[in-house]
């Protein structure tokens, strides 16, 4: 009984961290939605900042990959 009672414990200690986090989390977001909310308000377009943002979390060679990928689709659909 008592491995039960201490089991239910550390359950219920492990979904409040889960909880906190999520709602750290969602903090977090909404404080991203409003930096893009002030950026769009100063005239820079989002659409372009968040592939930015998502570019820059690539690592290079897989950057550079994608580059040269786009390009080749590109130039085989003559939008170059």
């Amino acid at each position: 009984m008592a491995e039960e009672s201490v089991a239910a414990e550390q359950l219920r200690l492990f979904i409040e961290r889960i909880e906190r986090l999520e709602e750290e989390k969602k903090g977090i977001s909404d404080d991203i939605k409003d930096v893009y909310a002030e950026a769009k308000s100063n005239g820079y377009d989002v659409k372009t900042m968040r592939k930015i943002v998502a570019l820059r979390r690539q690592e290079a060679h897989a950057r550079q990959e994608a580059d040269a990928l786009l390009e080749t689709y590109r130039t085989a659909l003559g939008l170059h």
